[in-house]
């Protein structure tokens, strides 16, 4: 909602030393999101008039039409005489009345104005346009043509207003009231301790039964309809300059008369409003809910299939327009330049007379016809917000009485109101209670205060009965009433305080484990991502993911926010793929990313959870049956990488990143879970069939697959448009958690000297090293501090399809020195073992 200041200023009488800054802080502090104060005017000076066109003299010798125009500037030029401009436009003709900028005038962008001699003529100014005021949309697209009444040489930026402050209002869902005027003047009012001069308060006749027939077939959905008939509207009509720049300086583009009063009024009083040409109305007007399949061209042009949901206003032969949405084009009002009308034989058609229509309807329906067609308009804005039900009768009189001073129209004295009956709201709520909310006291005397100035009728003592004013639906509740109080005595005014846990209330061994599992990726070079829990079955298909995979069954949102990711995820990989993507698309190409985060799957037994209470703590029967309706939702972590692992330098070469890479990261998860971790060779989805390590941990005895890790296959890298070669890894920290239960323990550190034994086996080219490994650390015994792979050979020195791998084994004792015969003897030990279970054997034996 764009606000201009000195609109505001006629509802309320703000200081007049008052800023837009200033009227913003006052907004924010009442809880407003004032997003920016716009400066009109920045950067403009006079000299700037009004003149008039007298002579044109058409220059034909250059390549564009260019025309060189007699200006009467009245005494602004000092002489009286005639100004010489060259001008390009032609939306003007000789005895128009313009905007001209004479010379010394600096126009917005620092444009300056001066005499120069330009296609041969003197050119002494500028003849201007709204875009070169920076004025917004006019609606021509061309050269400012004032009406007639204006004399020439009067001063144009106090005529065109073009002086001003403009508040943007970010207006969050549940303060509906404040997309108009007179609800940000009422938090004006309110924040300077002001009066409210209310433009809703009218003088309004009462319906009678002689106003245009109106029938309402759907009370739920229109529980009021206010219908008024204005005629003989005069057709040259336009709209004055003071209301077409107070609709600029709001952000909407001037029409005609007629619509721009119903658009003046919406913004105005908050009630949106519509105006039928009443010669193209046939019969009464009604409101009911569409027939499947029913067809509407609205004002946009488009041709639409109605939905037998959607709320529709209709005559005798169908819908005339979307209630509370868009009118029809088959009702449309003419501008005050002619409309040409088809059905008329090409004559040109006028309005009139005109049916003022101005009704409420359900938010929720309007909402949801506003998504279903994809039509979200300014109406559809305000009624899904929650419009004054009682606005309309003083909404259709202010527009009544603008057509009548403007347009010269005449209002028949028939007036329609269709009223479903209801009774006012009421909320009970003892007085001390925005005390115990904001843990302050306030007292009763404030509270009441607080309360009557946003529109609220208090009565009682210690128990209040609150009655809620109309244009606050979002009032409901006790706490509604409370956080009102508290945001004007000042959200800053509420006390810090911190909360006193009882003593034992630490974090979690799984909180500590994600902490501790963040530092270490961290460390190791990796930079988190977080990404939105949301995804779509088609990412599923990129990362060729089995059809029996339990990653595809799918917990699926009622309401998602995109329809391309209905359901929450069962995997990371795709938010942190994406994000990997983006930045190598970006510009960056070496890239290691992680994300630890939640994964969701469907419950074998779905279950339904009801509502919890509120006056109350749950007891733990009721949040456990809540905690069975939700999926399960295991924690996960994942890392990605694509590029340069290690950069190349003075300091060395550098590699890329590499399957090895991912399998590294998750061995770091492990040791910071105080668990082993093997890595076998496996195939699985998105990884390549010869580059993917199975991860496995043991739990209670059993091993247990946790993930997969390796290089992706290149059909999903191609499906995605990763970085060729790229890595990744996933597994479930919850159950990396269980298997380091009550295994991690401090450090032994011994004073003792290391003895280092070097070992190369050969075996057959597929049997994994990790597996000559494990059984190496199985013969070696106790002593074994560490063992590590320092060499794989393949090559003429070995026979055909063996491999050598070379083994450094680190050997120490707690207690003393190991001598070279003990060293020796568990090493010949793990030889031993390797050899009888993987059939290795001795280089060079």
């Amino acid at each position: 909602m764009r606000v201009p200041l000195s609109w505001l200023r006629e509802y309320v009488d703000l200081p007049a030393t008052a800023t837009g800054r200033d009227v913003q802080s006052k907004l924010v502090a009442a809880g407003l999101e004032v997003e920016s104060v716009e400066q009109l005017g920045a950067g403009l000076t006079g000299p700037l008039v009004v003149g008039q066109v007298r002579a044109i003299e058409e220059l034909t010798e250059f390549k564009k039409p260019i025309r060189h125009c007699l200006v009467d500037v009245g005494q602004a030029n000092t002489t009286g005489e005639l100004q010489e401009i060259i001008c390009g436009a032609r939306n003007f003709a000789v005895g128009d009345k313009v905007v001209v900028a004479l010379p010394g005038a600096v126009l917005p962008g620092d444009f300056q104005i001066a005499e120069r001699k330009t296609y041969g003529r003197m050119s002494r100014g500028m003849i201007c346009s709204g875009d070169e005021l920076g004025m917004g949309d006019d609606g021509t697209n061309g050269i400012i043509v004032l009406p007639p009444e204006y004399e020439p040489g009067i001063d144009a930026v106090e005529l065109l207003e073009l002086y001003d402050e403009v508040l943007d209002i970010a207006v969050t869902p549940d303060r509906g009231y404040c997309l108009s005027m007179r609800g940000v003047a009422r938090e004006a009012a309110i924040g300077y301790g002001l009066a409210l001069r209310d433009p809703a308060l009218l003088d309004v006749p009462g319906p009678n039964s002689y106003g245009y027939p109106v029938k309402v077939a759907d009370p739920v959905g229109c529980d009021r309809f206010t219908a008024r008939t204005v005629t003989g509207l005069n057709p040259d009509a336009r709209s004055p300059i003071w209301l077409k720049r107070r609709l600029q300086k709001a952000g909407m583009r001037p029409i005609s008369l007629a619509v721009d009063i119903t658009n003046y009024v919406m913004l105005e009083l908050g009630q949106p409003l519509h105006a039928y040409d009443r010669s193209l109305v046939e019969g009464t007007i009604g409101v009911r809910r569409a027939e499947a399949g029913e067809k509407l061209t609205t004002l946009d042009g488009v041709h639409r299939v109605l939905d037998a949901d959607d709320l529709v206003i209709v005559d005798d032969r169908g819908p005339i327009g979307l209630a509370g949405v868009m009118g029809g084009a088959n009702t449309e009002i003419a501008d005050h330049a002619e409309t040409v009308d088809e059905t008329l034989g090409g004559d040109t058609r006028h309005t009139t007379d005109v049916v003022i229509e101005a009704a409420h309807f359900d938010p929720v329906a309007i909402a949801r016809t506003a998504r279903r067609h994809k039509l979200s308009s300014e109406a559809s804005r305000r009624f899904e917000r929650g419009v004054d039900p009682q606005a309309g009768a003083a909404a259709a009189q202010r527009t009544v009485d603008l057509l009548v001073l403007l347009a010269a129209g005449t209002a028949e004295a028939g007036v329609t109101q269709v009223i479903s009956p209801s009774a006012p709201r009421t909320v009970s709520m003892r007085a001390d209670h925005p005390d115990r909310v904001a843990g302050m006291e306030y007292g009763r005397e404030i509270v009441v205060r607080r309360l009557q100035e946003v529109g609220c009728d208090v009565y009682g003592q210690d128990e209040l009965v609150v009655t809620i004013p109309s244009w606050r639906p979002d009032l409901a509740a006790p706490n509604d009433l409370a956080e009102e109080v508290i945001r004007l005595q000042g959200y800053e005014n509420l006390p810090s305080t911190l909360p006193r846990p009882t003593s034992g209330r630490g974090l979690t061994d799984r909180q500590r484990l994600h902490r501790r599992i963040g530092r270490v990726l961290a460390g190791a070079g990796y930079v988190e991502a977080l990404n939105y829990p949301f995804i779509g079955a088609a990412v599923l298909d990129q990362l060729d993911l089995p059809a029996d995979d339990p990653a595809r069954r799918l917990v699926r949102l009622v309401n998602p926010l995109s329809d391309e990711e209905p359901a929450l995820r069962t995997t990371l990989l795709p938010g942190l793929l994406g994000a990997l993507r983006r930045n190598d698309g970006r510009g960056s190409h070496d890239l290691a990313l992680f994300e630890t985060g939640l994964v969701f799957h469907p419950t074998p037994e779905p279950r339904t959870a009801g509502a919890l209470p509120v006056d109350r703590r749950p007891t733990d029967a009721e949040i456990a049956a809540l905690d069975a309706a939700l999926p399960l939702q295991p924690r996960h972590a994942a890392v990605v990488l694509a590029g340069a692992r290690e950069q190349a330098g003075w300091w060395g070469k550098g590699h890329p990143a590499h399957w090895a890479d991912a399998v590294q990261a998750a061995r770091l998860l492990a040791q910071e879970a105080g668990t082993e971790l093997v890595a076998e060779q496996a195939q699985y989805g998105p990884w390549h069939p010869g580059r993917c390590a199975q991860l496995s941990v043991s739990i209670d005895g059993v091993k247990t697959s946790i993930g997969h890790a390796g290089e992706l296959h290149p059909r999903v890298v191609k499906a995605l448009g990763l970085p060729a070669r790229t890595c990744a890894m996933e597994l479930d920290l919850d159950l990396l958690e269980r298997a380091g239960e009550g295994v991690l323990t401090a450090p032994r550190i011994s004073t003792f000297p290391v003895a280092t034994q070097d070992v190369a086996l050969v075996v057959d080219q597929g049997v994994p090293a990790a597996a000559v490994e494990h059984f190496l650390t199985l013969g070696a015994g106790e002593l074994l501090e560490s063992i590590r792979l320092f060499d794989v050979y393949t090559g003429d020195q070995i026979d055909a399809g063996k491999k050598s791998l070379a083994y450094a084994l680190r050997f120490r004792a707690p207690d003393r020195t190991l001598t070279v015969d003990e060293a020796s003897a568990a090493r010949d030990t793990a030889v031993a073992s390797a050899a009888e279970h993987t059939g290795a054997v001795l280089r060079g034996a």
